[in-house]
């Protein structure tokens, strides 16, 4: 190609007579219209010269609309000019890819997007010294991949952006903060009582409840803000241009009431609540992760506070998270450390005043933090699962230790609803009885209504197979549940361990023997044992006396002993032989 066209022209190839324009070796290449309309695409030949040799009915109709009609021996710089006078994108932009393909005089391809199209154009060096283009329109291409891509940034279920896109606008308002120093925040938002609803009224019903959800939260924000779903029932609120900490604070009570209030969904009444976790930028962090971590520790704090309710990020927030990542690692090694033991609490028959069997009570002794309390570290394991692994061992110690005792003497454990979902707590206590030797009668399992809240069909079946086997069942902390007495219909318990606060109520409230006189009576009447825990004073052990109950359990009679002491305390107290 020539000088001119190579720096795209000059006036000389303009004013040249086209009888002295020739290009060596264009007769080589396809100048039959009627050979080259039969191509799908568009095709234009230039000579080496820099004119149009030729070209096809769809490059005719592709370059339709430009300021010169396309012509046999038009200058291919006016073409140029044309073409990039009627681009939507930057006229340099077009000359620049234009021109870095003629530079290197080899083979290119480039897109140039006008008001009704866009041409994919490719260029390519001819053996006669030209070039020869080919022209695409990609214009559905172009929208259906447009369309594609903002799919791919959109929640289906709802047609809210998707962590993709939140990323994306979070990047942006974190840009414009360093720029211009506009703070914005990041509301978390996780729905409280959704899965029961999922569970129960099924997916369907659950998806309709996050559609109006999502419109609720939508109703909440002004149009410079994002609501986005990044998880089942997980939404976040990128609240953008704040002045004030107090606007942040009012959106995010507005999200707890509103979501809050009363669905109606396919003629079923459904009631579900949201927590709140709030981290601000920048105060709360400069970078996308860290703000999503700093409003997952705020909302993890507002989880722990009772749900239902909102949470700012504070400091302190982190280094608990730290400590609580900490125990959980040294927990998932205690066990194959051996570092959990078990200590228990002797429980007294009133009747013949002896001791008659005791409660297995998990205790964690640290390699550096030394004994670590159940209420410390026994939540974290039902939260992530290691409660069952745990539950599964203090039964089968239990079971050993007890074999120790007189035979008179039973050990009661405790056992968490998760450990019902297992479906493998029958198995475990058969297999513990069996490897200990102890009978089954001699050993006591410890539940609370939480246990017969989730899935109570399916949790009664297990408790008749533990009464099949000969274990004895007891309904732990009674009288704190709204349907305790409804449970004791509906299973025979062996044993109803009365909860402490009712002991220690006996000596503040005027209510208080009344309430241990109704359950004692009511024990009695169904023909279960009746336990009064926490007893600590000789006047306690004397009214509970009074009001019926069987036995006892507290420290007036000992605390939680070790495993080893078990026996030497049995012989100084008494106990069944």
């Amino acid at each position: 190609m020539s000088a001119d066209l190579h720096h795209l022209g000059t006036a000389r190839l303009m004013k040249m007579p086209p009888a002295t324009r020739t290009d060596p070796g264009a007769a080589s290449l396809l100048t039959q219209r009627h050979d080259l309309d039969v191509i799908r695409h568009g095709l234009l030949t230039i000579g080496a010269s820099g004119y149009v040799v030729a070209f096809n009915a769809p490059a005719e109709r592709l370059l339709a609309g430009l300021d010169v009609a396309l012509a046999v021996d038009l200058p291919a710089i006016r073409l140029v000019r044309s073409l990039c006078a009627r681009t939507v994108q930057p006229r340099r932009e077009v000359f620049r890819s234009l021109r870095q393909a003629l530079d290197r005089r080899a083979s290119a391809a480039f897109e140039v997007t006008r008001q009704d199209r866009t041409l994919h154009i490719e260029l390519h060096r001819s053996d006669a010294g030209g070039w020869v283009a080919t022209l695409e329109d990609v214009s559905a291409r172009k929208a259906s991949e447009a369309r594609a891509d903002a799919m791919a940034r959109l929640d289906p279920l709802t047609s809210l952006p998707n962590r993709l896109l939140l990323r994306e606008r979070l990047d942006e308002a974190l840009a414009r903060l360093q720029r211009t120093g506009e703070a914005c925040a990041l509301l978390l938002i996780d729905l409280d009582r959704f899965k029961p609803v999922n569970d129960t009224l099924g997916h369907p019903i659950g998806d309709a409840l996050l559609a109006k959800v999502a419109d609720r939260l939508r109703s909440t924000v002004r149009p410079t803000d994002t609501v986005a779903r990044i998880g089942g029932d997980e939404f976040v609120i990128l609240q953008t241009g704040i002045r004030e900490a107090a606007h942040t604070q009012a959106l995010a009570r507005r999200l707890v009431d509103l979501i809050g209030r009363t669905y109606m969904v396919e003629g079923h009444l459904l009631t579900i609540g949201a927590s709140v976790g709030v981290a601000f930028a920048p105060a709360d962090g400069t970078s996308a992760d860290k703000l999503l971590k700093n409003a997952d520790l705020a909302l993890y704090r507002a989880k722990l506070d009772g749900r239902g309710t909102y949470r700012f990020f504070e400091p302190e927030m982190d280094a608990r998270m730290q400590a609580r990542r900490r125990l959980e690692l040294d927990m998932r090694q205690a066990l194959a450390r051996r570092e959990f033991q078990l200590h228990y609490q002797p429980q007294l028959q009133l009747d013949e005043d002896r001791l008659i069997g005791c409660e297995a009570l998990i205790r964690w002794k640290h390699p550096e933090r030394g004994m670590i309390s159940p209420l410390d570290f026994i939540p974290l394991a039902e939260e992530i699962g290691l409660i069952v692994p745990i539950g599964e061992w203090v039964v089968r110690q239990a079971c050993r230790d007890a074999m120790t005792w007189p035979a008179g003497m039973s050990v009661a454990v405790n056992v968490s609803p998760a450990q019902f979902k297992s479906d493998r707590l029958v198995e475990t206590i058969i297999s513990a009885l069996a490897s200990s030797g102890l009978a089954a009668r001699r050993l006591e399992v410890e539940i609370t209504e939480g246990v017969l809240l989730e899935e109570s069909e399916k949790t009664l079946q297990t408790l008749h197979r533990l009464r099949e086997l000969g274990v004895r069942v007891s309904m732990d902390d009674f009288g704190t549940g709204y349907s305790s007495l409804s449970y004791l219909r509906s299973f025979p318990f062996d044993k109803i361990k009365i909860d402490r606060s009712f002991v220690k109520d006996l000596t503040g409230k005027p209510d208080g023997d009344a309430i241990i006189r109704a359950i004692a009576g009511l024990g009695k009447s169904l023909g279960m044992t009746t336990v009064a825990e926490g007893v600590e004073t000789p006047e306690q052990m004397q009214r509970i006396r009074d009001e019926g109950c069987t036995d006892v359990q507290g420290y007036l009679i000992s605390r939680p002993i070790p495993a080893d002491d078990v026996l030497a305390f049995l012989k100084t107290y008494g106990s069944p032989t």
